[in-house]
């Protein structure tokens, strides 16, 4: 694709070799008839001069319409006989007969010079002017000029004309070699900015997976799970002399109504998260209360949810700081995330959450004394059903939350896809911090986050 620039340089150009080979042909002929017609009227001669230019012009013009001549300097390929070298024969052989009849043809050479070398290209269009540059030496001569002039003019001529379209057709190379750069940048910063859309849809996407496994797909596990407790308090109450002197039915009433209680509370703080989450807010536990406060919270509520079987213990070391927002969002959501994996599958009677100041960085650890795992069993189980669609993750989290024992803190089954590992590793990944789990079978597991804090970064 040629610049426009280059474009209506070409076209001026092209016009302008017109408007002055038709000019000169006319003042050929028009000379050659003014001579006629100065000693005593038309002759032969001056039929013929016209005859031969409008036979010139003729040619000329079946030839420009042919032939692209504007676009043959670089785009196409050039010096074929036919057309090209055919038409350029019978110019040349029209200008020589003209020639004969009239000296001032002479003139006629210097636009047919700069046409030859255009549509002939340089090696071919060299010898057309050479040849050409021959014709008007040998036209001079007969005419009776001067045998120095006859030679350097057409010479001269020939040699100008030669250098000023390899220059142009230089600038013309450089010009498409410059718009074929400017193209290319064109569609890499198209591409680029597609990609850079696909990695913020990707990078959304699995902030959004993320915030619903540790948000809302935990709260409906954990209804399910008191909803299932509830279930069975009612199978107490129903059955038969479940009122009697004695009997148990009052009291599964009262831990039914409680678990139903507990499900309650724990819809409206998934519909406080999700009304967050929409919003793009801070977790709803850091509104009011510091990170260890907001541990807190988590580990009463995720206690309730396993039904008073499950002891939770907070504890902090080191000199408490305000921290930046998306650190405490990140620990909050890491510590929410295993403890909700301490509930579901870790068979857990105590579990420990610890938050560590240490000066240029904080630490959160998460020990349980459950069945723990084999983490090489869950890395194969998370390899085999990896997926490319992080939502798809977070929406088996929120179908598969609870379903199947077998775990740990931050664990999960070997049978699981590990999403919840998966979300933890990147959000700590982030912030540039370490992630480590630490786990066997029948061993209990510890999951240990250290993210580094920056001195100047305000709080």
């Amino acid at each position: 694709m040629k610049p426009r620039a280059v474009i209506s340089a070409a076209l001026g150009l092209q016009i302008a070799l017109d408007v002055l080979l038709v000019a000169l042909v006319g003042l050929a002929v028009g000379s050659r008839w003014a001579e006629a017609l100065s000693t005593g009227g038309l002759d032969a001669g001056a039929w013929c001069a016209l005859a031969c230019g409008l036979a010139l012009l003729a040619v000329y013009g079946v030839g420009r319409s042919r032939i692209n001549v504007r676009d043959t300097a670089v785009d196409a390929p050039r010096g074929a006989w036919w057309p090209t070298g055919a038409w350029v024969a019978a110019l040349i052989v029209g200008w020589a007969l003209l020639l004969l009849l009239t000296p001032v043809a002479l003139w006629i050479a210097f636009p047919l010079m700069f046409l030859e070398m255009h549509v002939l290209g340089p090696r071919r269009g060299i010898l057309a002017v050479a040849a050409t540059t021959a014709c008007a030496i040998g036209g001079a001569i007969l005419g009776g000029q001067q045998l120095v002039g006859s030679i350097l003019g057409p010479t001269f001529g020939g040699l100008v004309a030669i250098a000023v379209v390899l220059g142009f057709e230089t600038i013309v190379r450089e010009s498409q070699g410059r718009q074929e750069l400017i193209d290319d940048l064109v569609r890499t910063r198209a591409d680029l900015a597609a990609s850079e859309r696909e990695a913020a849809v990707a990078t959304e996407r699995e902030r959004l997976a993320r915030e619903i496994h540790d948000t809302l797909a935990q709260g409906f596990s954990s209804i399910e799970l008191l909803l299932r407790a509830a279930d069975a308090s009612l199978e107490e109450v129903v059955a038969p002399g479940a009122f009697a002197p004695g009997a148990s039915g009052p009291t599964a009433a009262r831990a039914a109504r409680g678990y139903v209680t507990q499900s309650r509370l724990a819809a409206q703080q998934n519909l406080a998260e999700a009304r967050r989450f929409v919003r793009d807010l801070a977790p709803a536990d850091l509104e009011s209360a510091t990170l260890v406060g907001a541990l807190e919270r988590v580990a009463d509520r995720t206690a309730l949810a396993a039904g008073g079987g499950l002891t939770i213990t907070v504890e902090s070391s080191g000199q408490a700081r305000p921290l930046p927002v998306p650190v405490e969002t990140a620990l909050l959501r890491i510590a929410q995330s295993a403890l909700a994996n301490v509930v579901q599958h870790a068979g857990a009677s105590r579990a420990a959450v610890t938050l560590s100041f240490l000066g240029d960085a904080v630490a959160l650890d998460v020990v349980d004394d459950g069945h723990g795992f084999d983490p090489r069993r869950v890395a194969a189980a998370r390899r085999a059903t990896a997926a490319p669609d992080p939502t798809r993750d977070a929406r088996s989290a929120v179908g598969q939350e609870g379903s199947e024992p077998g775990a740990a803190a931050g664990g999960v089954p070997a049978t699981r896809s590990g999403f919840g590992l998966t979300a933890m590793r990147s959000r700590v990944a982030e912030l540039g911090g370490t992630f480590s789990l630490e786990t066997s079978p029948g061993e209990g597991t510890a999951l240990a986050v250290h993210l580094p804090l920056d001195p100047q970064e305000p709080r």
